[in-house]
Formats: structure tokens, sequence, C-alpha cells
């Protein structure tokens, strides 16, 4: 009968042998090993016949297996594979943090002295966050466009409650010290900003939604607060 040879390559642990063995064992196959390290060759020889000691050296290091029957070798094989299937951890997925530029719409709720013109205002954002990888912290900005600009640079505090979701607390400048007034007041004022953003499944895209609360924030208004609203979708990068 003519002599077959398999070479399994070892990985980075020893599980395999023992399975190896253990599902060798399940068939009672009577078992010969010249054992020393890294590679793994499995000799399938008939009942009784010992293999030629130039044709094992050819392989070094080695292990040699003499078997009763290539059948049952290669179901023992079978066992191995579903048994290293089994013990082999899952990967995990990680969360989605990611930095993002995105526009949207900014809500003013608030009011100063609207007989001098510190109305409430409506107007545009663009919002950009750039998240540090290996802290929970991130710089964001909001420039609120309308009548006027006001410009709000911030750091916060990032709570991943998901894969897909963040929460956020942070603090920094409404820099608005305008003639016109922002949903942030018309001047520079330090601000509180809560917020949340939201990474659409299988896409780079982001719902974004914060808060932004500036003290202190009308010229005409002494230690009257602004309170704006600010959402809208952003690409991440």
């Amino acid at each position: 009968m003519e002599l077959q040879s398999f070479a399994l390559h070892r990985e980075k642990n020893q599980r395999l042998m023992a399975a190896l063995c253990a599902a060798i064992n399940l068939w009672s196959f009577d078992c010969k090993f010249l054992y020393q390290t890294s590679q793994l060759m499995i000799v399938c020889l008939p009942n009784g016949v010992t293999p030629k000691k130039n044709l094992i050296n050819r392989f070094s290091p080695k292990e040699v297996i003499s078997v009763k029957n290539l059948i049952k070798c290669l179901l023992g094989l079978t066992a191995l594979g579903c048994m290293s299937a089994i013990a082999t951890p899952s990967v995990q997925a990680q969360p989605a943090y990611g930095s993002y530029l995105g526009v949207g719409a900014s809500f003013g709720f608030t009011s100063g002295n609207s007989s001098l013109g510190e109305n409430s205002r409506t107007s545009a954002v663009v919002a950009a966050r750039y998240k540090f990888l290996e802290f929970p912290v991130s710089l964001r900005t909001q420039i609120l466009i309308g009548n006027s600009t006001a410009v709000v640079p911030t750091v916060s505090f990032d709570v991943p409650l998901n894969f897909d979701t963040d929460i956020y607390i942070g603090a920094g400048v409404a820099l608005s010290n305008t003639v016109d007034t922002t949903p942030v007041g018309n001047k520079n004022s330090f601000v509180v900003q809560p917020g949340i953003d939201y990474t659409l499944p299988n896409s780079n895209l982001v719902l974004f939604g914060n808060v932004i609360f500036a003290f202190d924030a009308y010229r005409n208004s002494p230690g009257t607060s602004a309170t704006s609203l600010q959402t809208g979708l952003g690409l991440r990068f």
C-alpha cells in the first residue's frame, strides 16, 4: 500500500495537538509519537507497517503518528477541525467612535433686551468634532451663521452608550461679540454644551444634537443667559 503523508502546521497555541490526540484516541488508534516542536506530520500506513527512517528524517522537526488506516485518520481530522472552530474566540466589535464635519440648524430660545433688538434668532450651523482615539475627549466647534456669526469652541468628555451612540458634556466659550443677536447672544460668554452623536448603522453618517447654555450672553441685558439647540447631519472622517 502506498505511503501517504499529511503536514499540519501548528499555529500560535498547543490546543490543536491536544485536540488531535483526543480525536485519534476516540477511534482507538494505536499511536506512536516522535515529538519535537513547531510542525506536525501524520503518516498513514497499513496496519503493522513502520515508515523507513530516512523518510521520517525528511521532515524536521516533526511528530510521526502511525494509524490503522486513512479513513479513520480523516475522520479524526474532521473532529479536530470542529473542536478548533468551537475553541476559537469570536472577534469583538468595537464602538463606532469618529471625528466628523456636519451642517444643520441652530434655534435660539431666549432673548435679551427686545427693545434694543436682542431677540431670539435662528441660523445655520456648521459643526465639527475631532475625537482623540485614546481618550474619551473631543474638540468641538459650532459655527452659527445668520445675520451675525458666532463661533463656539468647546472641549467635551464623551461617554459611549453603545456601538453607535455617544453622549457628552462640553465646556468652552461663545465668541459672539456682534452688533446683531445670534442664537447664543451678542456677547462673548462662557458656555456649557451637553449633546449626543448617533452614527447611522453601516454608514459614515452621524446625526448630531446639542444644547448650548451661554451665561451672561447679552450686551444690553446683564446676567441674562442664552440657550440654543443645534441639530444636523455629519460625515465621519
